[in-house]
């Protein structure tokens, strides 16, 4: 065997390390993401405005990185249609509903609720034959799905439960599955994931910028202190990580390890609800997350040697 066979070898053995990274460092991101909305609705800054103006220098950040790499969005029908769709679903839409449920319902359980896209992810990955069934992985999501539940009806069942914002923020989830099966459904071809990021924050800020102009809404930050400021450009950063993790993470997990950024996002997010937010536990945390742990590790061991990553394809951040 030569030495470039072994050399080889070695390299495909590890290769699952890069999605695991990749989600573990991503879906850190949004948990931290989750409590910083908490934190911007305190100084007066809207859900909207403060959505905005962050995905706003994310996608200039982004935008710089690609211009001294050299590798541009592509902008063909194909990519503008790409850029457009995952804008709506998987950060426009999304991020508004749960940025805007986080000061009804708390940081801690819309962290918990962004969970939930892996069984539908999964289901759609499989009914489209994008995935093999895995019986692992199918464990997995089920006590991840399992541990969302125990938290959901906990939730409704509280006395002063908001069931129009719990309703609401049900909803993000579901956009976020529609996002994960899109994005992979319909990557443009040979385009790399550092590429794609931000030209999808780009249409995402567009498509939030015509909301703040309707009545009603305002892209306003209040300027008589640092702090809002200083707020949005820390959620620039987060977002432009989170994001440009995301792709990557798309193009080397797939689909279904994608879905579990969510769940990693709540086993960060929560405690620091708890610990630093000053928010109550929510009923059945324990339960709840525990099963939500074990979806993360069974679906993570069960796609690891379900992991392909093209020979032709690069993927540096």
């Amino acid at each position: 065997m030569s030495e470039s066979t072994i050399h080889n070898s070695l390299s495909n053995k590890h290769i699952w390390l890069i999605p695991v990274i990749c989600l573990l460092a991503g879906g850190g991101l949004i948990g931290i993401s989750t409590n910083l909305a908490k934190v911007a609705g305190q100084i007066g800054l809207s859900p909207l405005a403060f959505l905005f103006w962050s995905i706003t220098g994310a996608a200039l950040l982004l935008l710089v990185v690609t211009i001294v790499r050299r590798d541009l969005p592509p902008l063909t029908l194909r990519s503008l249609e790409y850029y457009s769709v995952a804008a709506l679903v998987s950060v426009a839409g999304s991020n508004l509903i749960f940025f805007s449920a986080i000061p009804q319902v708390g940081a801690g359980f819309v962290a918990l609720m962004i969970a939930l896209p892996p069984l539908l992810t999964y289901l759609g990955a499989l009914f489209m034959r994008m995935e093999r069934f895995n019986i692992v992985r199918a464990l997995g999501v089920a006590a991840a799905l399992g541990g969302v539940g125990v938290l959901a009806i906990r939730k409704f069942s509280a006395p002063d439960a908001s069931i129009f914002w719990i309703l609401l923020a049900l909803c993000g989830p579901v956009l976020l599955a529609i996002g994960n099966i899109y994005r992979t459904l319909r990557w443009p071809d040979a385009a790399s994931p550092s590429s794609l990021a931000p030209g999808m924050l780009i249409v995402a800020a567009l498509l939030l910028g015509l909301v703040g102009i309707l009545p009603n809404f305002s892209l306003t930050v209040p300027t008589d202190a640092l702090l809002p400021l200083g707020l949005i450009v820390l959620q620039a950063f987060i977002f432009a990580g989170q994001f440009l993790l995301l792709f990557l993470l798309q193009k080397t997990g797939g689909p279904v390890l994608l879905s579990l950024l969510g769940s990693v996002g709540a086993i960060v997010g929560v405690p620091v609800a708890i610990f630093l937010q000053g928010e109550s536990p929510p009923e059945g945390l324990l339960l709840g997350a525990s099963l939500i742990a074990i979806g993360v590790v069974l679906v993570t061991w069960g796609g690891i040697k379900m992991t392909v990553i093209p020979d032709n394809t690069h993927y540096e951040l």
